[in-house]
């Protein structure tokens, strides 16, 4: 199945103002992907805001002064190597084109590096085959002037949103009654001049983040109170050691086999939770990669990635990385205001950053759910997510079946529940289309409803029906999208 051509003809996403030539690496959500994305972001808020107490969601401006930027280390060391074709101009990312054509990762690799591996595999441009420059490093930032005349500053637009937590944590310190753990959040925008934006919504210039920053006590960290909850967990581990296979293991032994604190292995446990338990994806397709040396942010104690295996590969979408006290650290040496916290002993909070890529994750979604059946296409979805909870349908359009179809709509709208309305085609097209959406379940309205004040109820995945009076179909339709099994809810058609 051709993802980004469902994507584009279903309403999930395209690239941005292609009615003016597009510029690589901005994309534009349709209704249906918006609705996918908000749902996607409302479990991710749900699942992590509910791991601590003080854990809150932020908003922060995403243009801020040139000082956080120098101060966070991103004007000096935010940068990616470049490499362009002596003959055509063309721009790449070094790293990368090594990775394509050697097939292994060079990410982190200085560039002296990366241009003698060039020159070795006499490696050319991928579009005209030209010799290629040295390879250089570019900052990915994207500059701004803010106000006029005298007033005019230099500032940026932030590209990722952990800073806006960083420069607001003495605040909402202060406003939280100086409690640490703390959690601030933060689903937002983040841009990044990158370099040859590829693979849709995986790379891209303009996205969206979710990350969670979790301020702590540094001597806490060899203990986490609920560690207890997960410690029999088996993880899915990809050690920097041993890169050959996934290792299952459990949170526990993850803590004495590989010298992980408790604290930084409960939040590993918690991700691989989301994933595989709140999204519903399959095990195979996900694991915990460890990045070490070179690979990592050089403030990062501890870096695992999280990855999906898609058709385009393992790729990552997000990551847990104990950045120590690195962050306000630097905030408090160039704003000259004091981080620390503490009562007797004086500390700078360290912090745990849990960080995904709300934008990479709905591809991997659209990736990993979409199957092709002989007469069907289906993004199975975990029913929770998908962008419509229910599509009704009026078998045909007279006879009072469209103006009862609308009541039932009102009643499912008014219970909670998102809904989409089609009277346009017969009903097995209708129901095609509801499948390619993605949607997991279907009303449809017919004369036995008119008689009965029932209707039928139709499963995506199985495409097994049941008759449900309209007076239960509310919570019919709650249980089957909590998993309910759909032949409990009703009287099965056969």
């Amino acid at each position: 199945m051709d993802v980004l051509e469902l994507a584009k003809r279903r309403g999930f996403f395209w690239q941005s103002s292609a009615i003016h030539g597009p510029i690589s690496g901005f994309y534009d959500y349709g209704h249906v992907g918006t609705m996918l994305k908000r749902k996607w972001e409302a479990a991710w808020r749900r699942f992590f805001l509910g791991l601590g107490e003080t854990f809150y969601e932020i908003s922060p401006a995403v243009l801020m002064p040139e000082q956080v930027f120098r101060a966070s280390g991103h004007l000096e060391h935010f940068v990616d190597p470049i490499v362009k074709c002596r003959k055509c101009g063309h721009a790449m990312r070094a790293d990368h084109i090594l990775e394509s054509i050697l097939k292994e990762s060079f990410e982190g690799l200085p560039p002296k590096e990366m241009d003698a591996l060039i020159r070795k595999h006499k490696i050319t441009c991928e579009l005209c085959h030209g010799q290629l420059e040295e390879v250089a490093l570019v900052n990915m930032t994207f500059p701004v002037t803010a106000g006029t005349g005298k007033d005019a500053r230099t500032a940026y637009l932030t590209p990722e949103t952990a800073q806006g937590a960083y420069v607001n944590f003495k605040q909402m310190f202060e406003v939280l009654r100086k409690r640490l753990p703390m959690g601030l959040a933060v689903v937002g925008k983040a841009f990044r001049n990158e370099i040859a934006p590829r693979n849709a919504l995986v790379r891209m210039r303009e996205f969206t983040q979710a990350e969670l920053q979790i301020f702590f006590d540094p001597e806490t960290i060899t203990a986490h109170p609920r560690f207890a909850d997960v410690e029999t967990a088996r993880l899915r581990l990809l050690p920097a050691a041993h890169r050959h296979a996934v290792q299952e293991t459990t949170a526990q032994d993850a803590v004495a086999s590989l010298g992980l604190p408790p604290f930084y292995v409960y939040y590993l446990a918690r991700i691989q939770e989301f994933f595989l338990q709140t999204l519903g994806l399959p095990p195979e397709k996900f694991r915990l990669k460890e990045l070490a040396g070179e690979e990592k942010a050089f403030y990062n104690r501890f870096h695992w990635d999280i990855e999906l295996q898609l058709g385009i590969g393992w790729k990552e979408v997000g990551g847990l990385h104990y950045r120590t006290d690195y962050d306000l650290s630097r905030h408090q040496q160039v704003s000259g205001q004091s981080m620390e916290v503490g009562e007797g002993r004086k500390f700078i909070p360290h912090i745990l950053e849990i960080s995904m890529g709300v934008d990479r994750n709905i591809y991997a979604l659209l990736d990993l759910c979409a199957r092709e059946e002989q007469d069907r296409a289906v993004l199975a979805f975990p029913r929770r997510l998908s962008p419509f909870d229910a599509a009704i349908f009026p078998l045909v359009r007279k006879d009072g079946l469209p103006e009862k179809a609308r009541e039932v709509q009102a009643a499912l709208e008014q219970a909670g529940f998102s809904t989409f309305y089609d009277s346009t085609g017969s009903i097995g097209r209708m129901y095609r289309r509801m499948d390619e959406i993605g949607g997991p379940a279907c009303v449809t309205i017919d004369y036995d409803t008119l008689k009965h004040q029932d209707v039928t109820l139709r499963d995506r995945d199985s495409m097994q029906q049941v008759r449900v009076p309209i007076a239960r179909l509310p919570d019919a339709l709650r249980r089957f999208l909590d998993g309910g099994d759909l032949g409990t809810l009703g009287k099965p058609l056969h």
